[in-house]
């Protein structure tokens, strides 16, 4: 369990108990459904990790939305992407193992993570990570319930594949964008968990070479 689930269910819990006490126990009972439904929320389940070469894990739980080919900056790359809902673990994992090249914080607006602005001007956290002879880069995008984004690792940090390195609280929404060679795994409507499901597979030559630094310049 993420921490942060008691910094949110203890006042809550302790105000259920005054409530109860000072009150009737009926009236605390709104106070004990919000605890346990943040005790339920900052879950942080064990996943068995992938360990097939060149594979792409899930960096978040959630329903795939978007498959699509796109261009960053002249380069023709393939896009994941992927939606939490608030009732889906928002531990967010990386990808691939290698080391933290670029972190990129965007500070922007709210829209609905399901809407296809969101990538472009949403607040985020943009991410590269290079390893294996691959490059691979995800965005922590937050949605309209989000309001913070979490990212735990620092430039020049390693990272193993599947390793926890973060969350995006409520609603949201995570991409992965890969090289156009890499060899897709999943479509429009599956559902993913964060570490264990593959995405897709990268040849060790799929290098998004200066994607780090590109990223920084937008994605269209």
């Amino acid at each position: 369990m993420v921490r942060d689930a008691y910094y949110y269910s203890v006042p809550l819990l302790t105000a259920a108990i005054i409530i109860g006490w000072l009150t009737s126990p009926w009236l605390a009972l709104p106070a004990l459904v919000f605890a346990g439904f943040f005790l339920w929320f900052f879950r942080d389940p064990e996943r068995d990790i992938p360990q097939a070469a060149g594979a792409i894990v899930s960096p978040a739980d959630g329903k795939v939305t978007d498959v699509s080919s796109i261009t960053l900056n002249g380069m023709c790359c393939s896009r994941i992407s992927i939606f939490l809902s608030v009732f889906d673990v928002h531990v967010n994992r990386s990808p691939a193992r290698g080391v933290i090249r670029d972190v990129r914080y965007q500070p922007g607006r709210f829209l609905n993570a399901m809407g296809s602005r969101c990538a472009e001007v949403n607040e985020q956290n943009i991410v590269t990570v290079e390893g294996d002879g691959q490059t691979v880069i995800f965005k922590q995008i937050a949605g309209l319930l989000a309001r913070r984004i979490v990212f735990t690792k620092k430039v020049d940090d390693p990272v193993e594949r599947g390793e926890r390195v973060g969350m995006i609280k409520f609603g949201s929404r995570v991409d992965v964008i890969l090289d156009a060679s890499s060899k897709l795994q999943v479509k429009v409507g599956e559902r993913v968990k964060g570490g264990s499901s593959i995405l897709a597979f990268c040849s060790p030559q799929a290098e998004l070479t200066g994607a780090g630094a590109r990223a920084r310049e937008g994605v269209t």
